[in-house]
């Protein structure tokens, strides 16, 4: 199974080269770790816990667009021109956090060949991930995106353990990532609980059967009906 490209390398190890422009920081739950509209000066690489990633529009309207975990970076746009924060970074759980400012950033990867081929890694998994979640959102049911947020919040697939524990994340945070209401995720996680695709007793264990949920071939969508 496929391993995270960004965890595989020893992040303290390389990452502590750089003697300066570099903080690690413990942010709390709910705690913001850069705003959308501030500049982007730096790069995020996450040694613990979980971000969500929200877009904002101008009339207040907020989107979930991506989850983040250890060993995950973000705040990457800044060197690729990007001069303000296009989202806001909020901690999900208590996060340990290291903030590399840009020169730093581009200096370590310069004189890192391998930091820099697996940082490479990184933005390519990223960029396919955002494509696969754009398709998931167009075209599969509410049902289906979040069976799939699920696998991804657990790290399915990243290693041959059966079933993962996913850190505490409301309702109303899984309905905005999925795209629906608050009633229906309520009505598919008891769903998933009964079919024994999940368990929850104070924490909620994933188990990989719920990848059959995802690869559950649907009925074609015709007319003007849309999936929910």
């Amino acid at each position: 199974m496929e391993s995270n490209p960004a965890s595989s390398f020893n992040s303290e190890t390389l990452l502590s080269k750089e003697n300066g422009g570099r903080t690690i920081t413990t942010y709390r739950r709910n705690q913001i770790v850069f705003s959308q509209g501030q500049p982007a000066d730096a790069v995020f690489y996450i040694q613990q816990g979980q971000v969500k990633l929200i877009v904002s529009s101008e009339r207040g309207k907020e989107a979930i667009v991506a989850i983040f975990g250890a060993g995950d970076f973000c705040g990457e746009g800044c060197l690729a021109g990007q001069t303000l924060r296009i989202a806001t970074a909020e901690a999900i759980e208590e996060s340990k956090i290291m903030r590399l400012e840009k020169a730093a950033m581009i200096s370590l990867l310069q004189r890192e060949p391998e930091f820099s081929e697996r940082f490479m890694s990184h933005l390519l998994a990223r960029n396919i991930r955002v494509k696969a979640d754009l398709v998931d959102q167009l075209f599969n049911s509410s049902e289906k995106r979040l069976a799939r947020i699920l696998l991804i919040l657990s790290k399915f697939g990243k290693d041959d353990k059966p079933e993962r524990v996913i850190p505490k994340i409301s309702q109303e945070t899984l309905a905005e990532m999925v795209g629906t209401t608050r009633a229906r995720v309520s009505f598919f996680t008891n769903k998933f609980r009964k079919m024994g695709l999940i368990d929850y007793n104070g924490r909620l264990e994933i188990h990989s059967s719920l990848l059959d949920v995802v690869l559950r071939d649907e009925p074609r969508v015709t007319g003007s009906t849309v999936p929910e």
